[in-house]
């Protein structure tokens, strides 16, 4: 949840997120040069790799602070949302997030993660290796339980 200010560190951390949400009043940046720095937090290795080379460079090297809208346009952020509904828009989605398998969370996660640095055939590999796993769960099965007794399913992490 970005709300505000997210500047040089803070934009840092918000980057190690998997989801980034933002209000509408969210100005982020990495405006370390305009004080004869550079981000030391990990700014020169995840901006890159979240909205690309040239426009991870330009917003290092100008210092330049873009609002929410720009960062959702450039993939800094995955959506902007009111101030006034950014708590609710979050909690909704830790919700949707947390009614699922812990540990195929996890494991997606870990498969998603290993994947980005790797090319597209070891990626698949990885992926398809970790996918039966998944069958060997207590969670697959009462996902699947619960699926076809049209309930909702009770996750144990297992």
């Amino acid at each position: 949840m970005i709300n505000g200010f997210c500047l040089g560190g803070g934009l840092e951390l918000a980057m190690c997120c998997d989801i980034r949400i933002a209000s509408e009043n969210a100005r982020l940046g990495q405006p370390e040069i305009n004080i004869s720095l550079f981000p030391g937090g990990g700014g020169t290795q995840r901006l890159p790799r979240l909205i690309g080379w040239g426009r991870a460079k330009e917003l290092i090297y100008t210092g330049t602070i873009i609002d929410a809208a720009e960062a959702e346009r450039i993939g800094l952020v995955d959506r902007v949302v009111p101030p006034q509904g950014l708590e609710e828009e979050v909690e909704q989605l830790a919700e949707a997030i947390a009614s699922k398998s812990p540990l195929i969370i996890k494991l997606s996660k870990k498969v998603i993660n290993r994947g980005m640095y790797t090319d597209l055939a070891a990626g698949l590999a990885y992926e398809k290796a970790n996918f039966v796993l998944c069958f060997a769960t207590e969670d697959c099965t009462e996902g699947v339980t619960a699926f076809l007794e049209k309930r909702k399913p009770e996750f144990k992490g297992r």
